[in-house]
């Protein structure tokens, strides 16, 4: 299979991502929203077309890392200029400090320089390897919905929108 099929499904899933940290802070169009998930979709696929060896997982990671750490990584604020969002306005919805790394197999995250690393995705390497040990990662799936919205934000939320 071409490399384009390969990485489909890493690529949806970290763009699936983005879009549901964009969501969560509120304020968008679920219509942006989806147009946002397709830009960056394909500013993805394009970034890593010759960046992907999924023989050799770890190669080229770096590459591949999506990065928000007081600069905007800029496959994101690519993908939120098309639906109108500045720089300034996606510091103010997404957390300032987020590493997505999007790598053959795995999807993981860490939101804040010492956040514990959380896998999005991940599925078996053929030849079985297994590339990281996971002790560290159990039960942080959902770290992002908790540490974000604190409960005064989520309550002056629900009294916009109701």
């Amino acid at each position: 299979a071409p490399s384009g099929a390969a990485m489909r499904t890493e690529i949806s899933t970290a763009a699936a991502f983005v879009t549901r940290l964009l969501r969560a802070a509120g304020g968008i169009g679920e219509e942006q929203l989806r147009y946002f998930r397709e830009c960056l979709q394909e500013a993805l696929r394009e970034h890593y077309k010759h960046h992907w060896f999924p023989l050799l997982p770890s190669k080229g990671s770096g590459y591949r890392c999506l990065r928000i750490n007081h600069q905007m990584d800029p496959l994101i604020g690519k993908a939120a200029g098309m639906i109108g969002l500045s720089h300034e306005r996606l510091f103010q919805l997404l957390p300032s400090e987020l590493t997505l790394w999007v790598d053959p197999f795995e999807v993981s995250y860490r939101i804040g320089e010492d956040g514990s690393i959380c896998v999005l995705y991940e599925s078996p390497q053929p030849g079985g390897k297994t590339t990281k040990p996971l002790e560290s990662r159990t039960g942080c799936k959902e770290e992002w919905r908790i540490g974000r919205a604190s409960p005064s934000k989520n309550y002056s939320m629900m009294t916009v929108s109701s």
